[in-house]
């Protein structure tokens, strides 16, 4: 009988080993969350203002790149420090993935991990599909209607944003867009919203398409199959060619801009087949 995903690189590598990325995204996230915090609870302002559009120490500016493509697009012209706080924003995410928004920052990231978690423990099957570029459309919807409309339409419903004022200044109905992306995810369509829907992983994913900071299969030939994975992956298909795509000629190298850089493929694999690595050159070690 199969052990339970992730149960034989525990026994390796110890519970700590078989989490360690894991545990180091919930406290980038709830930590994220907590700078915003302490600003409007105890007068402690490292962060002033929100995920769209924030300053960092009353000096550094901090803007949602995809947020200020909706101001343009809506008629607005957005001030000088809006569009440095972009570029910020935009360097930080091409160098370390742009889909590391969706799995470190993100606070939506850990009500769809919860809701795949108990989907995985329920043994939860459904034949429900969406094509995974229905995102893409999405986020050319969410450019265009602002056009038509003169108004951010995406930031009306953005749940990103629901969340992270709700946790600020109370939830209401934000609640109910929070359920319902859970129970979208948990009975319907399997990493749904984050892999299907979201405007905001499409627009990272675009944003990291060429970044330096990949996962790699480095070790790919002492893979046992055993398949764990692939079943924790948010974007499973990334892992097909890395690993078994050698007599295809591809490299070990994830280079596809949907990997979150997640790294839980690094936490469960007992046979140490994946680390974090560079695109960029590096000397070769010499071997003694």
């Amino acid at each position: 009988m199969k052990a339970s995903v992730g149960q034989e690189a525990i026994e390796q590598k110890g519970w700590l080993g078989a989490h360690k990325y894991l545990l180091l995204r919930r406290l980038s996230q709830i930590g994220i969350l907590s700078l915003f915090l302490l600003g409007p609870l105890y007068s402690i302002w490292i962060i002033k203002g929100n995920l769209s559009s924030s300053l960092l120490l009353d000096v550094v500016p901090m803007t949602d790149p995809f947020m200020l493509l909706q101001a343009f697009a809506a008629g607005h012209i957005p001030e000088l420090t809006a569009i440095l706080g972009a570029l910020i924003v935009l360097a930080f995410y091409f160098i370390f993935g742009g889909r590391f928004f969706c799995s470190w920052v993100c606070p939506v990231n850990i009500i769809t991990d919860s809701a795949h978690w108990l989907r995985r423990k329920l043994k939860i099957r459904t034949s429900t599909k969406l094509s995974r570029k229905t995102r893409f459309w999405v986020l050319a919807m969410s450019l265009v209607l602002p056009v038509l409309l003169g108004t951010m339409a995406w930031e009306l419903i953005n749940p990103v944003s629901m969340l992270h004022r709700g946790i600020i200044f109370g939830m209401g109905l934000g609640w109910i867009v929070i359920l319902g992306i859970f129970l979208f995810d948990l009975l319907l369509v399997e990493h749904g919203w984050c892999g299907h829907i979201c405007p905001l992983g499409a627009f990272y994913n675009l944003v990291g398409r060429y970044s330096p900071i990949k996962v790699s299969a480095y070790q790919r030939e002492k893979c046992d199959k055993c398949m764990d994975c692939f079943t924790v992956c948010p974007e499973p298909e990334v892992l097909k060619m890395p690993l078994f795509g050698e007599n295809k000629g591809f490299g070990p190298m994830i280079s596809s801009a949907d990997c979150t850089n997640c790294a839980r493929c690094i936490d469960v694999c007992s046979q140490d087949v994946f680390k974090i690595t560079t695109r960029l050159p590096i000397k070769a070690e010499v071997k003694q």
